[in-house]
């Protein structure tokens, strides 16, 4: 039986959340890595994953309505501690350079998850038409210079937006519940 506490909850929460973010920048990374030619794939990923917890915490907060604070936390710190796992992999396996590297990348996903958090506000939905508004931004910053097709275009034509807005949408009426059960448990 699940935890009925708050801090049970919250861990529950911060879970779903997690397992949704690293699926949806996972699919979302692989579909522009496969379709646009000499994009490079660590700047997909950081910007994607940068894009995904912003998302993501500001459906915590427009599910849970201030309950759930701590996961939207864990989630804008998300891109950091997803590359602090990948470069203690490579730690463990003797690769002395990934800790020199590690300011480097700590900086720029810093930098890329202030860019998104400035252009999606905090305990907002990011729903399809927010996306649509917002996500040729990303498109522009994970793109090589000079495409032919503009990042709203090929954007549409990747069908992007809608992956995304689903994730932010289950994540929103998941935290939903949990607050519902929350109060009930008050």
């Amino acid at each position: 039986m699940a935890d009925p506490s708050i801090d049970g909850m919250s861990a529950r929460l911060t879970a779903f959340a997690t397992a949704g973010a690293i699926t949806t920048t996972q699919e979302t990374v692989s579909v522009i890595l496969t379709d646009v030619e000499g994009a490079e794939p660590d700047l997909v990923a950081e910007e994607t994953i940068c894009l995904v917890s912003v998302v993501t915490a500001g459906a915590v907060e427009a599910g849970s309505d201030g309950r759930f604070a701590d996961v939207a936390g864990a989630m804008m710190e998300l891109p950091l501690l997803y590359r602090d796992y990948i470069i203690g992999g490579m730690m463990i396996d003797g690769d002395e350079t990934a800790a020199e590297a590690y300011s480097n990348v700590y900086d720029r996903l810093v930098r890329a998850r202030s860019f998104y958090a400035a252009h999606f506000p905090p305990g907002h939905l990011a729903g399809p038409r927010v996306l649509e508004d917002k996500m040729p931004l990303w498109m522009g910053r994970v793109s090589p210079p000079r495409l032919p097709e503009m990042p709203d275009r090929r954007l549409s034509r990747l069908g992007l937006v809608q992956p995304l807005a689903a994730h932010a949408r289950l994540v929103m009426e998941y935290a939903r519940q949990l607050a519902a059960e929350d109060v009930k448990n008050e």
